[in-house]
């Protein structure tokens, strides 16, 4: 996924009230960009950071410029919008390069299984059969390990116990991290942040759900899904 227009480098002064970045840009200028990211950014918004801004010349648009990248300390690249998790799976699957799924016939975004009251990511057909995916973006590290979620969610438990129903209905289904981080090496359950979407994912895995991960390779040009990685249940 490259970006459409280069993005602009800066220097992060403070995130806030969820949706807001102060950013100095490189000239000294101070700009407040939208931050496309509602969980808790943890170690991904640190004062300091490098911040790579995507600009719009949108007449409409309140906030012209769009936090799209962060870069650490320890020079490592952080996907912060977590609207690109699903855009980078898509072009993947598009492209043939995931795992399992070389195959799929049709891909479909945001659909709702019959009987079902999740809507999920993706929902694939291969030999006629259909797959439902759900994509999670993973940018939470402690070390090189991976953590998911950043903040509780009710929300992602629902949606690991829909996955398993069709699971048990004999329906393939998948839950995919996507790994927007480039220092993360492998992904477990943030337990102690979450212990019931743990629980459900474990739930999910027992009754046949696929949890995998997979990483990216990510630049102030682009981000792409470029390996799997190992997750720890």
């Amino acid at each position: 996924m490259k970006f459409s227009t280069p993005l602009i480098k800066g220097k992060l002064i403070k995130r806030y009230k969820r949706f807001l970045a102060d950013i100095q840009l490189e000239d000294g200028n101070i700009v407040t960009a939208h931050c496309p990211n509602t969980g808790a950014m943890t170690g991904c918004a640190q004062p300091g950071f490098n911040a790579f801004l995507r600009y719009s010349h949108d007449p409409k648009r309140k906030l012209k410029y769009t936090w799209e990248v962060a870069q650490t300390f320890d020079h490592h690249f952080i996907g912060v919008n977590t609207h690109n998790a699903n855009k980078l799976v898509a072009e993947a699957l598009r492209e043939q390069r995931v795992l399992g799924f070389e195959q799929a016939e049709e891909i479909k975004a945001e659909v709702k299984p019959a009987g079902s009251d999740s809507r999920f990511d993706f929902r694939l057909m291969m030999a006629d059969e259909p797959i439902y995916i759900e994509v999670k973006s993973v940018t939470l590290a402690e070390g090189t390990r991976g953590l998911f979620p950043d903040a509780k969610t009710i929300r992602g438990a629902k949606h690991c116990l829909a996955l398993a129903k069709l699971a048990d209905q004999g329906i393939q289904a998948e839950l995919i991290f996507c790994v927007q981080h480039t220092g993360i090496k492998e992904v477990a359950l943030a337990k102690h942040i979450d212990p019931d979407y743990a629980d459900a994912v474990l739930f999910a895995s027992q009754k046949g759900v696929g949890v995998r991960a997979l990483g990216c390779t990510i630049s102030e040009q682009k981000i792409a899904i470029n390996q799997p990685l190992p997750v720890i249940l």
